[in-house]
C-alpha cells in the first residue's frame, strides 16, 4: 500500500468503515490490505481541494462590493473575466452562460495542480484517474450542451456535411471525440506526473536553492496545463453549440 499522507491518514482514520460499507454496498471491490485505509492520497487531495475552494468561495462572496470591491474580488472577477473573453472569442456572443462550468474547470484543475508545491501535499492531477475524471466531465458537459442547443439535430455532427459519407463519417466522428477524453487525460496527467518526479528528484539531491527553480518551473507547468485543458473544452463546446449562419 502506498505511503499516506497525513490528511489522507486523518481522512482514513475517520472514514474507513462508512467507505468501506459504500464500496461494499455499491458492489466495488477493495485491494486486499486496503480495508483499513480506502481512501487514496488521490481522493484526500480532492477533498481538501473542494474544501478550500468551497470556504475561498465564501469569503468572496461574504465580500463583495461594488463600490470597495477588495483584492481577492479583484483576483476572482480577473480569471472570471479571462474566461469569459476567451469562451466569447471562440464560442461567440453566446458564450456566457458556459463561464460558470468553464471557470469552475479552471479553478478545481488549477489548484489541483498546484497543491504539489506545498511540503506534506501532493497533486492529484498526478494520478491518471482524477485527469480522466475531468475529461469526462468535460465530455458530457459539451456533448449535453450540443443536445440542448440543436436538440436531435445534433446528431449531425457526427454524420459530416454529405449524407452519402455518413456511413463512413459517423464512427470515424465517434472515435474522435472519445480520443478528445484521451487527450485530455494524458496531456494534464503526464505533464503534472513529470512535474512533481523532476521536483521530487532536485528536492531529495540539492535541498536548498535549485529546487526553487524547478518549483518555479511546476508553478508554471501547472498554470499551463490548466490554461491547455480549459482551452481545449472550450474548442470541443464551440464545435458541440456552433451556429449556422
Amino acid at each position: 500500500m502506498p505511503e499516506q499522507l497525513w490528511f489522507t491518514e486523518i481522512l482514513n482514520r475517520l472514514l474507513a468503515g462508512p467507505v468501506v460499507q459504500l464500496l461494499h454496498l455499491l458492489r466495488i471491490p477493495i485491494k486486499p490490505g486496503h480495508e483499513a485505509a480506502p481512501i487514496p492520497n488521490s481522493l484526500a487531495m480532492e477533498i481538501l481541494v473542494f474544501g478550500f475552494l468551497l470556504v475561498l468561495f465564501l469569503m468572496v462572496r461574504s465580500r463583495l462590493s461594488v463600490d470597495n470591491p477588495g483584492s481577492l474580488q479583484h483576483v476572482f472577477e480577473s480569471i472570471e473575466g479571462f474566461v469569459n473573453g476567451q469562451s466569447r472569442e471562440i464560442i461567440g456572443h453566446h458564450s456566457e452562460g458556459y463561464t460558470p462550468f468553464l471557470a469552475t474547470l479552471v479553478f478545481f484543475i488549477l489548484f489541483c495542480n498546484l497543491i504539489g508545491v506545498i511540503p506534506g501535499f501532493e497533486s492529484p492531477t498526478a494520478v491518471p484517474v482524477v485527469p480522466l475524471g475531468c475529461a469526462l466531465c468535460a465530455f458530457m458537459y459539451y456533448q449535453t450542451q450540443g443536445f440542448k442547443h440543436a436538440g436531435i439535430g445534433y446528431l449531425k455532427h457526427f454524420a459530416g456535411p454529405m449524407p452519402a459519407l455518413a456511413p463512413l463519417m459517423i464512427p470515424i466522428e465517434l472515435i474522435s471525440h472519445l480520443a478528445r477524453v484521451l487527450s485530455l487525460t494524458i496531456r494534464l496527467f503526464a505533464n503534472m506526473f513529470a512535474g512533481d518526479m523532476v521536483t521530487l528528484v532536485f528536492f531529495s539531491l540539492v535541498p536548498l536553492g535549485v529546487p526553487i527553480i524547478f518549483l518555479g518551473l511546476h508553478i508554471g507547468v501547472s498554470l499551463l496545463q490548466t490554461y491547455i485543458f480549459v482551452l481545449l473544452t472550450t474548442v470541443y463546446l464551440q464545435g458541440a453549440v456552433a451556429e449556422e449562419h
